[in-house]
């Protein structure tokens, strides 16, 4: 993960979240209307893949991924598991393919700022690569015919 590291992590940690949440929407401004699945397309780029996981009065459930294929094999990254909560516009990342849960990897609750250094690190994942996705021009789309030219297996 990343190397940088901020003097305060908590107030970064909410900060980032924060800007998450506007990005994530960006992105995506229809975010709250996709039922279970949906994909967003644009030109000489792998597709966006979304799904719906959770979905809750306050609280959205999304994991949110490209899919590469390579070799008639696919590869599914970051595949980012990301909880929004919609009452406080935050966007937190719970997981990503390559990086267990929070309570999988500090078993120990003591351990509070090893918790709050790792959940930073995954959110701030989560802001660059978003940054990376809202610098194309992804359109998503409930129409099955545009899911349908790039269908990824879940």
């Amino acid at each position: 993960m990343s190397l940088v590291q901020p003097v305060n992590t908590a107030l970064c940690l909410e900060k980032i979240c924060e800007s998450n949440y506007q990005k994530l929407f960006r992105l995506i401004p229809n975010l709250r209307s996709f039922d279970k699945t949906a994909v967003g397309l644009t030109q000489n780029k792998p597709a966006l893949y979304l799904e719906v996981l959770e979905r809750n009065p306050y609280t959205l459930t999304i994991e949110l991924s490209h899919c590469f294929d390579q070799q008639l094999s696919e590869q599914i990254v970051p595949a980012v598991k990301i909880r929004i909560y919609l009452d406080a516009q935050l966007a937190e990342v719970l997981r990503d393919i390559d990086r267990p849960t929070v309570d999988k990897v500090y078993q120990n609750p003591g351990s509070l700022v090893e918790i709050r250094n790792y959940k930073w690190r995954l959110n701030y994942f989560l802001q660059k690569w978003l940054d990376h996705c809202l610098k194309t021009d992804y359109r998503f789309s409930h129409d099955k015919l545009s899911q349908a030219a790039a269908v990824k297996p879940l």
